[in-house]
Protein backbone atom coordinates (compact mmCIF):
# COMPACT_ATOMS: atom_id res chain seq x y z
CA UNK A 1 0.00 0.00 0.00
CA UNK A 2 2.74 2.37 0.64
CA UNK A 3 3.10 4.89 3.51
CA UNK A 4 0.66 7.86 3.76
CA UNK A 5 1.50 10.99 5.51
CA UNK A 6 -1.33 13.92 5.66
CA UNK A 7 -0.78 17.46 6.26
CA UNK A 8 -2.50 20.36 7.62
CA UNK A 9 -0.26 23.55 6.70
CA UNK A 10 -1.37 26.75 9.56
CA UNK A 11 -0.62 30.04 9.19
CA UNK A 12 -1.21 31.37 12.66
CA UNK A 13 -1.20 35.15 11.43
CA UNK A 14 -4.32 35.59 8.71
CA UNK A 15 -5.37 39.25 7.33
CA UNK A 16 -8.99 38.59 6.72
CA UNK A 17 -9.24 36.82 9.85
CA UNK A 18 -6.59 37.45 12.45
CA UNK A 19 -6.16 33.90 14.68
CA UNK A 20 -8.81 32.51 12.10
CA UNK A 21 -6.83 28.66 12.86
CA UNK A 22 -7.42 28.36 16.29
CA UNK A 23 -10.18 30.99 16.87
CA UNK A 24 -13.17 29.10 18.76
CA UNK A 25 -15.51 27.36 16.24
CA UNK A 26 -18.15 25.87 19.33
CA UNK A 27 -15.95 25.21 22.42
CA UNK A 28 -13.09 23.79 19.89
CA UNK A 29 -10.73 25.82 17.84
CA UNK A 30 -10.82 25.62 14.29
CA UNK A 31 -8.22 23.80 13.66
CA UNK A 32 -9.58 20.72 16.22
CA UNK A 33 -12.27 19.55 13.69
CA UNK A 34 -9.81 18.58 10.26
CA UNK A 35 -7.56 17.22 12.98
CA UNK A 36 -10.46 15.03 14.51
CA UNK A 37 -11.36 13.93 10.53
CA UNK A 38 -7.86 12.79 9.78
CA UNK A 39 -7.32 10.63 12.83
CA UNK A 40 -10.78 8.79 11.70
CA UNK A 41 -8.77 7.65 8.83
CA UNK A 42 -6.71 4.22 9.87
CA UNK A 43 -5.08 4.20 6.55
CA UNK A 44 -2.96 7.29 7.57
CA UNK A 45 0.37 6.43 9.01
CA UNK A 46 1.69 9.67 9.81
CA UNK A 47 -0.16 13.37 10.52
CA UNK A 48 1.32 16.66 10.83
CA UNK A 49 0.21 20.13 11.29
CA UNK A 50 2.96 22.09 9.64
CA UNK A 51 3.60 25.56 10.75
CA UNK A 52 6.12 27.87 11.55
CA UNK A 53 5.26 28.92 15.15
CA UNK A 54 5.05 26.35 17.83
CA UNK A 55 2.31 28.58 19.90
CA UNK A 56 -0.04 25.87 17.79
CA UNK A 57 1.24 22.98 19.81
CA UNK A 58 -1.50 23.74 22.39
CA UNK A 59 -4.13 23.07 20.18
CA UNK A 60 -3.02 19.77 18.50
CA UNK A 61 -4.47 16.44 19.42
CA UNK A 62 -2.86 13.16 20.24
CA UNK A 63 -1.91 11.41 17.76
CA UNK A 64 -0.81 14.67 15.27
CA UNK A 65 2.62 16.01 15.34
CA UNK A 66 4.19 19.54 14.96
CA UNK A 67 6.43 19.90 12.22
CA UNK A 68 8.31 23.53 12.08
CA UNK A 69 8.53 25.08 8.30
CA UNK A 70 10.48 28.05 7.46
CA UNK A 71 8.87 31.56 8.46
CA UNK A 72 8.98 32.62 4.55
CA UNK A 73 6.18 30.56 4.20
CA UNK A 74 4.22 32.60 5.88
CA UNK A 75 4.53 35.52 3.79
CA UNK A 76 1.22 36.56 1.57
CA UNK A 77 2.68 35.56 -1.41
CA UNK A 78 3.63 31.87 -0.94
CA UNK A 79 1.90 29.28 -2.51
CA UNK A 80 0.98 25.90 -2.32
CA UNK A 81 4.17 24.44 -4.76
CA UNK A 82 6.35 26.21 -2.14
CA UNK A 83 4.70 25.10 0.79
CA UNK A 84 4.74 21.25 0.04
CA UNK A 85 8.19 20.92 -1.66
CA UNK A 86 9.30 22.06 1.65
CA UNK A 87 7.34 19.27 3.72
CA UNK A 88 8.22 16.92 1.48
CA UNK A 89 11.79 17.27 1.17
CA UNK A 90 11.52 16.48 5.34
CA UNK A 91 8.43 13.86 4.98
CA UNK A 92 8.78 10.84 2.83
CA UNK A 93 5.70 9.16 1.41
CA UNK A 94 3.81 7.68 -1.42
CA UNK A 95 0.76 8.98 -0.74
CA UNK A 96 0.37 12.50 0.40
CA UNK A 97 -3.47 13.88 2.16
CA UNK A 98 -3.26 17.37 2.36
CA UNK A 99 -5.86 18.80 4.44
CA UNK A 100 -6.83 22.77 5.36
CA UNK A 101 -8.25 23.85 8.71
CA UNK A 102 -10.71 25.97 7.17
CA UNK A 103 -12.65 23.11 5.68
CA UNK A 104 -13.80 22.14 9.37
CA UNK A 105 -17.01 20.06 8.14
CA UNK A 106 -14.71 17.74 6.29
CA UNK A 107 -15.68 14.16 6.64
CA UNK A 108 -13.30 10.92 7.46
CA UNK A 109 -15.28 9.21 5.06
CA UNK A 110 -14.75 11.49 2.32
CA UNK A 111 -10.87 11.16 3.31
CA UNK A 112 -11.18 7.56 3.06
CA UNK A 113 -12.75 7.15 -0.21
CA UNK A 114 -10.38 9.90 -1.60
CA UNK A 115 -7.39 7.43 -0.24
CA UNK A 116 -9.32 4.51 -1.41
CA UNK A 117 -9.26 5.61 -5.21
CA UNK A 118 -5.89 6.75 -5.35
CA UNK A 119 -4.49 3.48 -3.85
CA UNK A 120 -7.06 1.04 -5.86
CA UNK A 121 -7.88 2.58 -8.84
CA UNK A 122 -6.60 4.24 -11.68
CA UNK A 123 -6.15 7.41 -10.24
CA UNK A 124 -3.57 9.47 -9.83
CA UNK A 125 -5.26 12.25 -7.41
CA UNK A 126 -8.20 13.19 -5.40
CA UNK A 127 -9.79 16.01 -4.38
CA UNK A 128 -13.37 17.61 -3.13
CA UNK A 129 -15.48 19.54 -5.40
CA UNK A 130 -18.28 21.34 -5.57
CA UNK A 131 -21.14 20.20 -8.82
CA UNK A 132 -22.06 23.34 -10.41
CA UNK A 133 -25.00 22.91 -12.98
CA UNK A 134 -26.15 26.78 -13.25
CA UNK A 135 -26.43 29.26 -15.95
CA UNK A 136 -23.31 31.14 -15.89
CA UNK A 137 -22.24 34.03 -17.38
CA UNK A 138 -18.44 35.30 -18.08
CA UNK A 139 -17.60 38.71 -19.83
CA UNK A 140 -20.81 40.06 -20.10
CA UNK A 141 -21.63 36.89 -22.18
CA UNK A 142 -23.75 33.11 -21.48
CA UNK A 143 -20.66 30.92 -20.90
CA UNK A 144 -22.37 27.31 -20.87
CA UNK A 145 -25.27 28.10 -22.43
CA UNK A 146 -27.27 29.48 -25.75
CA UNK A 147 -29.30 32.47 -24.77
CA UNK A 148 -31.45 32.54 -27.45
CA UNK A 149 -32.74 28.95 -26.35
CA UNK A 150 -32.26 28.23 -23.38
CA UNK A 151 -32.07 24.68 -21.64
CA UNK A 152 -33.49 23.02 -18.66
CA UNK A 153 -30.97 23.16 -16.50
CA UNK A 154 -30.42 19.66 -15.93
CA UNK A 155 -29.47 19.86 -19.63
CA UNK A 156 -26.42 21.70 -19.03
CA UNK A 157 -22.70 20.91 -18.74
CA UNK A 158 -21.84 20.27 -15.04
CA UNK A 159 -18.57 22.01 -13.95
CA UNK A 160 -16.90 21.71 -10.91
CA UNK A 161 -15.35 24.50 -8.54
CA UNK A 162 -12.36 22.95 -5.62
CA UNK A 163 -13.97 23.56 -2.18
CA UNK A 164 -9.86 23.17 -1.00
CA UNK A 165 -11.17 21.03 1.74
CA UNK A 166 -8.63 17.71 1.16
CA UNK A 167 -6.73 16.54 -1.94
CA UNK A 168 -4.84 13.40 -2.42
CA UNK A 169 -1.86 12.62 -4.46
CA UNK A 170 1.00 10.24 -5.11
CA UNK A 171 4.61 11.50 -4.36
CA UNK A 172 4.77 11.42 -8.46
CA UNK A 173 2.32 13.97 -9.22
CA UNK A 174 3.98 16.72 -7.51
CA UNK A 175 7.36 15.52 -8.19
CA UNK A 176 6.20 15.26 -12.52
CA UNK A 177 3.88 18.29 -12.29
CA UNK A 178 4.74 19.83 -9.30
CA UNK A 179 0.84 19.95 -8.29
CA UNK A 180 -1.95 18.92 -5.84
CA UNK A 181 -4.06 17.46 -9.02
CA UNK A 182 -2.47 14.76 -11.62
CA UNK A 183 -3.73 14.32 -14.71
CA UNK A 184 -6.44 11.30 -13.92
CA UNK A 185 -8.02 12.98 -10.82
CA UNK A 186 -10.97 11.68 -9.35
CA UNK A 187 -13.55 14.19 -8.06
CA UNK A 188 -15.28 13.50 -4.99
CA UNK A 189 -18.64 15.75 -4.97
CA UNK A 190 -19.55 16.81 -1.46
CA UNK A 191 -22.65 18.93 -0.47
CA UNK A 192 -22.70 22.48 0.64
CA UNK A 193 -22.02 22.26 4.81
CA UNK A 194 -19.16 20.16 3.50
CA UNK A 195 -17.81 22.82 1.31
CA UNK A 196 -17.78 25.32 3.84
CA UNK A 197 -14.10 27.15 3.33
CA UNK A 198 -13.44 29.81 6.07
CA UNK A 199 -11.15 32.48 4.90
CA UNK A 200 -13.52 35.73 6.65
CA UNK A 201 -15.87 36.27 9.43
CA UNK A 202 -18.96 35.78 7.40
CA UNK A 203 -17.58 32.48 6.63
CA UNK A 204 -16.92 31.88 10.40
CA UNK A 205 -20.22 32.75 11.53
CA UNK A 206 -21.77 30.83 8.67
CA UNK A 207 -19.63 28.17 10.18
CA UNK A 208 -20.96 28.90 13.65
CA UNK A 209 -24.42 28.47 12.41
CA UNK A 210 -23.97 25.24 10.41
CA UNK A 211 -22.10 23.74 13.90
Amino acid sequence: MGKIVSVIPIKLKNERLPDKNIKLLGNKSLLFYIQEALLQVPEIDERYVYCSNDAVCPYLEKGISYLQRPAFLDENTANFTQIFEEFSKVVEADIYVYAHATAPFSQSGTIVECIEKVLNDSYDSAFTAVKIQDFLWKDGQAWNFDASNIPRSQDLDVVYRETSGVYVFRKEVFEQYRMRVGIRPYIKEVGYREAVDINTLADFELAEKLL
